[in-house]
């Protein structure tokens, strides 16, 4: 079996996670992690993680299926980064979905949802445990099932997120701590630090457990 997976950032933190995987099963499958869609070559499936890329039909069309891993409960919250926007909504319960690409975005067909649990406490290293624990549960239920499930059409109104910029993790310095906490939580210390401005000059925040 041929699979590829397309992560274009090279620095997520999802890539020792899908690299662990791709090891873990290689006895099962020739497992390619690449970070442009020109690099691809066709195969049995594609997954698409943490991709910035749009796939459009030529490409995928190479492959049986190509898949998207997204961190929502679709048609509820298409978009980019939807499970750090349902954290600074208050979410404690996060669901990922397994869908067919299609040219409108995060509009094809569902085939597996994973619930799972962000404590209200957790950091961004805890939350992307979480996530990443839940992906790679996604990418094995995916090798054992995809032969024989079947996908079911998106139902009911759906909802869009924009994409987070770097200007998403500014702090109020002039806003209580108990207000900034969640966004001080899911921000990234390494690709998107948390940051305020204040007497003229701008500061990174890391926060950590005591």
């Amino acid at each position: 079996m041929k699979i590829s997976i397309l992560c274009t950032d090279p620095r997520h933190p999802v890539n020792a996670w899908i690299e662990a995987w791709a090891a873990a099963v290689s006895s099962r499958a020739d497992v390619r992690i690449l970070r442009d869609y020109r690099e691809l070559q066709g195969g049995d499936y594609l997954f698409l993680v943490s991709c910035h890329q749009i796939i459009r039909k030529p490409t995928r069309d190479l492959f049986r299926h190509t898949l998207v891993l997204h961190a929502s409960p679709l048609p509820q919250g298409r978009g980019m980064s939807p499970h750090i926007w349902a954290i600074l909504e208050g979410q404690t319960e996060l669901t990922l979905t397994l869908l067919e690409a299609e040219d409108d975005l995060d509009s094809g067909a569902i085939w597996h949802q994973i619930r799972f649990e962000v404590p209200a406490t957790a950091l961004v290293d805890e939350i992307h445990q979480r996530l990443f624990e839940a992906e790679i549960a996604m990418l094995d239920w995916a090798l054992d099932n995809l032969h024989t499930a079947q996908p079911r059409p998106q139902t009911g109104e759906p909802s869009y997120y924009r994409k987070r910029t770097p200007a998403d993790s500014e702090i109020d310095p002039d806003r209580p701590l108990r207000e900034s906490f969640d966004l001080l939580r899911v921000a990234d210390p390494d690709r998107y630090p948390a940051f305020f401005s204040f007497r003229g000059q701008t500061y990174r925040i890391k926060i950590e457990k005591a």
